[in-house]
């Protein structure tokens, strides 16, 4: 079964070092052909992770998506939900027949509001028993420097799911699986809006106190939201019986595709989200921000597709919705903060 990544951003290059860091040999579609002459020269991404060295006799590097896409079995989606569309609208609508996809996709599509899965159904026909999702918490400059950290596959079979994941095991890398494949998806999106305002807070100048009362409200407020779209299995201290297999807990709402993954875009210093959120707080205009990061801040448009998903669901959601003012409504920051501080608990 032939491994193909779509994307070379930060993320996709963070996992096409998994899988040859595993001897798993990738077809990988990478835009711009000067890239790939770089990477197959010089063995790194000229623009993402170039601490990253590739072992090229494992990579298929092409920009031709519909042959790359055809050569592979099992498809890692790694491309800024903002591009999705642009990226697969052309494409033929039986392309992903008889593959399986992976989606690293931690954000929504921007107008049409869909999860990637929802997409890849109504477009595509693509069913949801071939989808899977892989999530964090897991920072692309951390799994570089080959730190410890955790991904979490999901899929509804959770034994195919568990197949798909031990290709990406390696000594730095623990991996979680479960079946809540829209409750993943949905966690990543909402704790890149958290960590838009959590950037804000810390540009504002607010301080830890402050700030961990605020993460905290996040936190509650993101498990109403889940509530609401129908995922269960969300209460902190709840848990069914221990996973034969591995003896780990079942998972619930403190596991790490969830609250760890919201606490770690809220706090580290890698997390783009926040970055963009700080310069947001110190002053600096949404286009500045866009420009000077030079990434794609998955929370800005999250923003505003999760609150006009919220004005059908009606979940209470005062701090996402503030967030959401400030970048696109021009509700001044330090005014939305002060809405803000009058509803924390």
């Amino acid at each position: 079964m032939r491994f193909g990544i779509i994307g070379s951003g930060s993320w996709a290059t963070a996992l096409a070092k998994i899988l040859t860091d595993n001897k798993i040999p990738i077809n990988w579609w990478v835009r711009d052909a000067s890239s790939i002459a770089h990477i197959r020269n010089r063995h790194h991404n000229p623009h993402y992770l170039n601490s990253v060295y590739f072992n090229v006799e494992l990579l298929h590097l092409s920009t031709d998506l519909e042959q790359s896409i055809r050569d592979s079995h099992i498809l890692v989606i790694a491309v800024p939900s903002a591009y999705i569309f642009q990226v697969f609208e052309p494409l033929p609508r039986n392309i992903f027949e008889g593959r399986e996809i992976i989606s690293a996709v931690k954000g929504i599509l921007p107008e049409q509001n869909l999860l990637l899965n929802e997409y890849l159904k109504q477009s595509f026909e693509f069913e949801l028993q071939s989808y899977f999702t892989v999530m964090g918490p897991c920072h692309a400059e951390e799994v570089a420097a080959e730190k410890l950290s955790y991904l979490t596959f999901s899929g509804i079979d959770e034994t195919r799911t568990a197949e798909l994941a031990s290709n990406f095991s390696t000594e730095y890398l623990n991996i979680i699986t479960n079946n809540d494949v829209f409750g993943v998806q949905y966690a990543a999106i909402l704790k890149n809006i958290y960590a838009l305002g959590a950037g804000m807070a810390h540009g504002l100048e607010y301080g830890d106190n402050f700030l961990s009362v605020l993460i905290a409200n996040c936190a509650d407020e993101m498990a109403g939201f889940l509530r609401k779209v129908g995922i269960s299995h969300i209460e902190v201290g709840v848990h069914e019986a221990e996973n034969a297999r591995t003896h780990r807990k079942s998972t619930n709402y403190a596991a790490s595709a969830y609250l760890g993954d919201l606490l770690v875009t809220c706090y580290s210093l890698y997390s783009r989200n926040r970055n963009f959120g700080n310069m947001i707080g110190k002053g600096y205009s949404v286009k500045f921000a866009q420009l000077e990061l030079n990434m794609v801040a998955e929370g800005y448009n999250a923003s505003k597709c999760i609150f006009k998903v919220n004005e059908r669901l009606g979940s209470p959601m005062p701090i996402a919705e503030t967030i959401y003012r400030i970048l696109w409504e021009n509700v001044k920051v330090g005014e939305g903060f002060k809405q803000i501080e009058n509803i924390l608990i």
